[in-house]
């Protein structure tokens, strides 16, 4: 059979494996779709591109628009003459025109067990739900937002103490492995997709900066899996609030729950013969084993009260000047 010509539109990590195995199917790369080179906020240099610097290291054509959705970016990808569009972080919902550009399909690697978290940051509101399975989805694309029919899935626990960061990482690879096959039986005309069952749809808009800010009357394991979900944008964070004292924000990078009961109101410091960072939550304590005060390198719990005693009326709250 003719190999298949492929374009690849994504940007972000989670799309550089699934990138890199399109090269290794035997079929042809024409193409990569990216977004535009942008600087850093608070820095002088453009955010690092894994994939185009692959693309380029591969000699594949590298297209940048701001709108993949023009007249202007249809035009340039008809002229790729694509089989199959390959869509993995990309950043950009795709319209009608774009979708009727390549010869058999646009399919899109997906981080859900769909139709579970649909959206921008499935990953993250995995781990924020409480969820202990998640997985990835590679689905044909539809107009409607990652309502496709579902073409291969794989599963995978999520660990106890994983971070969105680290989680992402993973079905990144995992969503990889699915690809050849797909593309293969999108070639042999076998590809069958499975409809999604809309009683099912949950949603996960992209995460806004003030989701960041931990809640102290939830559960233990509510903010627990908040700091991991929050990992690592927004960043899980709290301000300690100290009488008279300025306040101090906190990252917090890591929490378990305490098996200590006290009375306490929400949010306040607990004191501990044994030096733990003790906070109380809603029904029940929770240690702060990693913080990262501002300016500061990440550090234990444990430590930065070492380095920062509070008196009796400490207590981690939001920030009180907003």
């Amino acid at each position: 059979m003719t190999p298949l010509r492929m374009v690849m539109m994504g940007t972000g990590e989670f799309a550089l494996p699934s990138f890199e195995i399109l090269y290794q199917t035997g079929h042809e790369v024409v193409g990569l779709i990216t977004q535009p080179d942008r600087i850093a906020p608070g820095r002088r240099r453009q955010h690092d591109n894994p994939l185009k610097q692959l693309a380029l290291s591969r000699q594949t054509p590298v297209l940048q628009p701001a709108s993949i959705n023009t007249s202007e970016g249809v035009k340039s990808l008809l002229q790729l003459r694509p089989d199959v569009l390959v869509v993995a972080a990309y950043g950009q919902i795709l319209s009608p025109d774009v979708l009727r550009t390549p010869r058999l399909a646009a399919i899109n690697v997906h981080a859900s067990l769909l139709p579970r978290h649909r959206g921008a940051s499935p990953v993250a509101h995995a781990i924020w739900m409480g969820d202990r399975v998640t997985g990835v989805s590679i689905i044909q694309i539809l107009p409607a937002l990652d309502a496709g029919p579902v073409l291969s899935t794989v599963s995978t626990p999520i660990g106890p103490t994983e971070t969105a960061g680290e989680l992402e990482d993973r079905l990144a690879r995992l969503g990889a492995v699915l690809l050849p096959n797909v593309l293969r039986d999108l070639l042999a005309g076998t590809a069958r997709g499975v409809p999604q069952d809309p009683a099912l749809v949950t949603r996960c808009p992209k995460l806004k900066k003030e989701q960041g800010q931990i809640d102290w009357s939830q559960s233990p394991t509510r903010i627990d899996c908040h700091v991991r979900a929050m990992q690592p944008w927004p960043g899980p964070s709290t301000h300690l609030l100290e009488n008279s004292l300025p306040s101090q924000r906190l990252i917090v990078l890591a929490v378990r729950e305490a098996n200590d009961r006290v009375d306490a109101p929400v949010g306040h410091v607990l004191a501990d013969s044994q030096g733990r960072f003790l906070i109380q939550a809603g029904g029940g304590q929770v240690e702060l084993l990693r913080v990262q005060p501002p300016g500061k390198k990440p550090m234990a719990g444990s430590d930065f009260l070492c380095g920062h005693p509070l008196g009796p009326h400490a207590r981690l709250g939001a920030d009180p000047t907003v």
